[in-house]
């Protein structure tokens, strides 16, 4: 019996940035991509969530498509999430936070929002499932989804690509959950917990690995594969034992591999995306310069009132010091006189906190010094991190360090 593997991976972005609808829907020059037969193209099978299937009929015609993925993708965003989107700029505009106003473009283009890509695959090169069965079983598994968990996730579109190595199909999804507005907005995380799903292991805080969607992404697996067998197909299982039977090199390799994956999670924790740190600076920065007007204007009140007085004070002890040749009656005056201005400069601190809070509160004065405050922390914050990366990579290959100070030494 033929047994084959059933694989699914995800994914919103590599390092050429995020991925793209287009890449799915084949709607780039395809002469120029090497690992795309163009001829077999025309097998592709396309669908999206506005327009259905579109695939070549029994006369070998596919039908025109009015939309591509892109546009699809847009509207479905504009639709879904403009109105939080808006709402979101408005907020912004009210607090004089310009920088923070995003379009539904800019929404598609962060990694954070944008809509996750599933891989799916029934078998290898060296052997696969009938495309049109592995088609059946993906309509089967999308429809599931839409059925269970269409309340806070929506598929936008997928393909079947016949023109490359292996058949497999390029799906992609969005998740979203209340805004805490009561509009809908990209939220992954939230849109798991809505669901009822709960981290792998509860006990312990959320982190790359232990996080909601990874309990999200068994259960879909499960359901893949389950799908798939009731459609006769018999997937390949890989027994954890066979491990032991590794030959000595691959066993060094494996162990090795082990330890860079080690590594690079530990990398990927002190890596924060810099989006992300940029955004949590500007937050911060506001309500830290708020508390520091308050400190700062409470020390300036109490620091200039107590250098005027004592100025004021030690003219007085002067002017009437008994080896002063005035006459005493004016020495008397001049002393109450300059009681006088000491006490109202006393009773004046409130005016004058008033006055400087009034003057650090000024949009121009806060907006600039609030740049160079978030410009400090930011690069502060981008320092440790290269710190943290170079160490992180020191201990992942503990050779290279000793190259580098080698190199250092003879340079």
């Amino acid at each position: 019996m033929k047994k084959v593997r059933a694989t699914r991976h995800n994914g919103r972005s590599g390092k050429a940035g995020i991925f793209k609808a287009g890449h799915n829907d084949r709607t780039f020059d395809l002469e120029n991509a090497g690992h795309i037969d163009s001829e077999r193209s025309a097998q592709n099978v396309y669908w999206d969530c506005f327009q259905g299937y579109n695939l070549v009929d029994e006369t070998g015609v596919r039908p025109e498509r009015k939309y591509c993925f892109d546009e699809i993708e847009y509207a479905y965003y504009l639709t879904r999430f403009g109105d939080s989107i808006e709402a979101q700029n408005e907020r912004h505009r009210e607090q004089r936070h310009a920088n923070r106003i995003r379009t539904v473009e800019d929404i598609l283009r962060d990694p954070r929002t944008c809509p996750e890509k599933s891989i799916y695959q029934l078998g290898t090169k060296d052997g696969h499932e009938d495309p049109m069965l592995f088609t059946r079983v993906v309509d089967e598994l999308m429809s599931e989804i839409k059925n269970r968990y269409g309340s806070n996730i929506q598929v936008l579109d997928w393909a079947l690509h016949m023109d490359e190595e292996t058949p497999h199909i390029h799906e992609r999804h969005v998740f979203f959950a209340d805004d805490g507005y009561g509009m809908n907005f990209p939220k992954q995380d939230k849109a798991c917990e809505t669901l009822g799903f709960e981290r792998p292991d509860p006990e312990k805080k959320q982190s790359k690995y232990n996080n909601r969607k990874m309990s999200f992404d068994a259960e879909i697996r499960r359901l893949y594969i389950e799908i798939a067998e009731k459609h006769g197909v018999t997937i390949e299982k890989i027994s954890l034992e066979g491990k032991v039977h590794l030959e000595k090199n691959d066993f060094i390799i494996a162990k090795q591999n082990e330890e860079i994956a080690t590594n690079e999670a530990r990398l990927a924790e002190l890596n924060l995306k810099i989006s992300d740190i940029d955004e949590m600076v500007e937050e911060v920065a506001e309500a830290a310069y708020e508390k520091a007007c308050e400190v700062v204007t409470e020390t300036v009140k109490e620091e200039t009132i107590k250098e005027d007085i004592d100025i004021v004070s030690e003219y007085q002890e002067w002017f009437t010091a008994p080896e002063r040749k005035t006459p005493d009656d004016k020495k008397n005056l001049v002393k109450k006189a300059l009681d006088i201005v000491m006490e109202k400069l006393a009773r004046n601190t409130a005016s004058l906190l008033a006055k400087v809070k009034r003057i650090l509160a000024k949009p121009e004065v806060k907006q600039k010094n609030l740049e160079q405050i978030t410009g400090v922390a930011k690069e502060s914050i981008r320092e440790k991190l290269a710190r943290n990366k170079q160490l992180s990579a020191e201990q992942s290959h503990p050779g290279q360090k000793v190259k580098n100070d080698k190199d250092k030494e003879a340079r």
